[in-house]
């Protein structure tokens, strides 16, 4: 497929931000959307590597709000977008070891609370009897709400995908974009590796790579990719069908169900930031003993595959939304880990924000670029 010489969007990035903001842009009306995507294939794409999971359990009203928007959307998806997004609702249950993690979860749970989230509280021994396999003998104490769990990640993002081709949207793979041009503080256009599009507006969901795409532009995004990666087992039968999502929170260790097996992954937090998502066999096997520490039964399961990905983090773990300094340069990106369970509401709120002129579905007026020369940080403290 050629490239056009012209449209009046262009969104970088084919992700979930990108294939969510092309469909929500289709379906509310808008015409001339062209979306570029630097792979040729979606599966190498940051959502692709992503482990799958969806919560309400965090630590700000915002991204809170954004969980129930965004999730609400995946329990409607397959009847609004024609595919199962294989959302299960297992629960995720946070393990916590550290008086002080504790302390602070009180506290969120009590926020999590009065937002309409049904957090339930754990003392050490319930923990203990929830996950009879698993050795806590540490837990102090844990929380869980039912309505957490997986999703398909591939799912979610190609039914996006295809329902905006539907739409009109046009799609091009393996197209990376190397320079944006600005007049007089406005985007005119894109210059790709396959040619020029002159355009009206560029919406940055270039996740890992967000901050590259803004460089175009001369502005600065604070977003960093980080390394994290994953590994599954082949078939482990005594895990029950029920198995929720756990995390020991203290390590940043965390298990649920793959298919028949399990996947576990453990992020390492002296990770430099970097794009190279090659496999560390050291960390793997550092993460897999501390795996087996939790879970001794995963001593008895094989490797069933491996892969690494890149979170996009920023300073205060929240996302970015919306316009910036550069007259119709967009951004939705910054997730920090949640963007696969944050991506069906953002593709929402940008179609707001580029054909209302404000996101209204959810407030995300503080998540803004400029907050960060502001000082105006939002902490995320549920982060692994």
């Amino acid at each position: 497929m050629e490239l056009p010489a012209q449209a009046q969007i262009v969104i970088i990035g084919g992700g979930v931000m990108g294939a969510s903001t092309a469909y929500h842009l289709a379906e509310a009306g808008a015409t001339d959307v062209l979306l570029l995507e630097r792979t040729e294939h979606l599966e190498d794409s940051a959502t692709s590597r992503c482990a799958g999971g969806v919560r309400h359990q965090f630590a700000s009203e915002v991204n809170i709000q954004l969980s129930k928007s965004s999730l609400a959307m995946l329990t409607r998806f397959q009847d609004e977008i024609g595919v199962d997004p294989l959302y299960r609702q297992c629960g995720y249950i946070f393990v916590l070891t550290e008086p002080t993690d504790v302390e602070v979860f009180k506290v969120n749970v009590e926020l999590q609370r009065s937002l309409g989230v049904d957090t339930e509280w754990l003392g050490g021994d319930e923990v203990r009897r929830r996950l009879p396999l698993m050795q806590f003998q540490d837990a102090l104490a844990g929380t869980i709400y039912a309505k957490d769990g997986l999703a398909d990640p591939t799912s979610v993002n190609m039914g996006y995908l295809n329902r905006a081709r539907d739409l009109g949207v046009l799609e091009l793979m393996d197209t990376e974009v190397v320079g944006i041009d600005v007049e007089k503080g406005h985007v005119a256009g894109v210059e790709t590796d396959r040619g020029h599009v002159a355009c009206e507006h560029v919406v940055n969901a270039a996740g890992p790579w967000a901050g590259q795409i803004g460089g175009y532009v001369g502005l600065k995004i604070p977003i960093q990719p980080i390394r994290r990666q994953v590994v599954t087992t082949t078939p482990l039968p005594d895990i029950p069908s029920d198995f929720p999502f756990v995390i020991d929170f203290a390590r940043s260790l965390y298990f649920h169900r793959e298919g028949e097996g399990l996947l576990t992954g453990m992020s390492n937090r002296k990770q430099p930031p970097g794009y190279d998502q090659r496999l560390d066999d050291d960390w793997e096997a550092y993460a897999l003993e501390a795996a087996m520490e939790r879970l001794p039964l995963l001593e008895t399961a094989g490797r069933l595959s491996g892969w690494a990905g890149l979170y996009e983090v920023t300073p205060d773990a929240h996302p970015i939304f919306g316009p910036t300094p550069v007259e119709g340069f967009w951004i939705v990106a910054g997730f920090s880990g949640h963007g696969f369970m944050h991506g069906a509401v953002a593709g929402k709120l940008m179609s707001e924000f580029l054909l209302e002129g404000e996101a209204h579905t959810v407030d995300v007026s503080m998540l803004d670029l400029a907050r960060f020369e502001e000082g105006q940080l939002i902490r995320e403290y549920n982060v692994i």
